[in-house]
């Protein structure tokens, strides 16, 4: 009852360091590179141009700690609350606890007070040190609302903590969390040309500003070179649908970006936030025994592509273009997904694709009770 294996690479493993920006409730459709004609963000659109971009990622919940739970545990969501917020969510196997083996500074910087959601508990006791707005000087806050200080504050947190790391000879893995890009979507006023607390829109060119601020900044520092930025969203703005599972709701971008280690290419293939952490552990050619359920995306040896999404107490499990959907009261329903329009259209006839997700999420339920450790 064990899924443990060794990933092994041949070479040599780039001691990079990695920057992990998760921004909050940031959809694909508000980008250009996924078509949407606002120009809400421009930074962005050019950085899709200079990165991997990661077409077909999907989040696997609707709320920011069932993102982070997927991107640093690398496992598919269970029926109600994520393991974040669940007691006894101690020593996990982790993201975070690789970095630390093999000798990373290891931080959860976020922009609020992360006794939201059992936020700080989780990852101190799963990997990392805690930076969070106990941490900010009166002089590191230029502004801030009740979620936490604003995304430009949050990044030049970021770089000073980059910056102690590297001063001490040490890799740095950061994994940070925005809060500008959610209501009342309050922001500095003065540097977009969207007044401040006017809706959605406004928010995500806030965060595509500071995003764009952030790397600018960072590529000044001595570090700079040899980082690997990774950006992606911890769900989407929205998720209300009439069918069981939105499918299109739950589309969200990533975009890994470093310049000198990184070639600028689309990624096409079908993922889910799961995969984050062992695709950006394969792209520094790292090797390490593994419990996680996620995969490296870019593996040239990858056959099947597939995906998870959930709700609080619906289970989805995408194959290709096939969606089984796991109901309380034991109801299963399947679908295919049309990927042109996003209409899901009831099926029938896919029984190992439903023997599969039962698989995942009872593999995942009994891996939970045994701690994953």
């Amino acid at each position: 009852m064990d899924i443990t294996r060794e990933i092994r690479h041949d070479g040599a493993e780039k001691r990079l360091n990695v920057i992990v920006v998760v921004e909050e409730s940031l959809s694909a459709e508000y980008l250009g590179a996924f078509g949407n004609r606002q120009g809400l963000t421009p930074n962005l659109d050019r950085l899709a141009g200079e990165s991997l971009l990661f077409t077909r990622l999907y989040a696997t919940g609707t709320r920011t700690v069932r993102g982070l739970e997927a991107i640093d545990l690398s496992i598919p969501p269970l029926p109600g609350a994520s393991v974040v917020k669940r007691p006894k969510n101690e020593g996990f196997f982790s993201w975070g606890s690789i970095m630390r083996e093999k000798g990373y500074d290891t931080k959860f910087i976020y922009a609020g007070y992360g006794y939201f959601d059992d936020m700080n508990h989780f990852f101190a006791n799963n990997g990392f040190d805690i930076v969070d707005r106990t941490d900010f000087a009166e002089g590191e806050i230029s502004f801030a609302n009740v979620w936490g200080v604003c995304d430009e504050d949050l990044f030049s947190k970021t770089i000073r903590e980059a910056g102690k790391s590297h001063a001490a000879g040490r890799p740095f893995f950061s994994m940070v969390m925005t809060t500008s890009n959610h209501r009342p979507f309050t922001y500095p006023e003065g540097k977009i040309d969207i007044p401040s607390h006017t809706g959605r829109e406004g928010g995500v060119k806030y965060a595509d500003y500071a995003i764009g601020r952030f790397l600018e900044q960072a590529a000044k520092e001595a570090w700079f070179r040899d980082t690997l930025f990774v950006i992606v969203a911890d769900h989407c703005a929205g998720s209300a649908g009439k069918t069981a599972l939105p499918v299109k709701k739950y589309e969200i971008p990533m975009l890994v970006y470093a310049p000198s280690h990184v070639r600028p290419q689309r990624v096409d293939r079908l993922a889910s936030q799961i995969d984050v952490a062992p695709t950006v552990l394969g792209l520094l050619n790292a090797s390490y025994r593994t419990k996680f359920f996620g995969r490296d995306i870019l593996d040239p040896g990858l056959t099947r592509e597939r995906a998870f999404l959930s709700t609080y107490q619906k289970l989805g499990y995408m194959d290709g273009s096939n969606l089984v959907v796991l109901e309380p009261g034991k109801k299963v329903k399947s679908y295919v997904y049309r990927w042109k329009d996003g209409l899901m259209t009831p099926a029938s006839d896919m029984d190992r694709q439903v023997e599969e997700t039962l698989a995942y999420y009872q593999g995942a339920n009994i891996m939970n009770k045994n701690r994953f450790k």
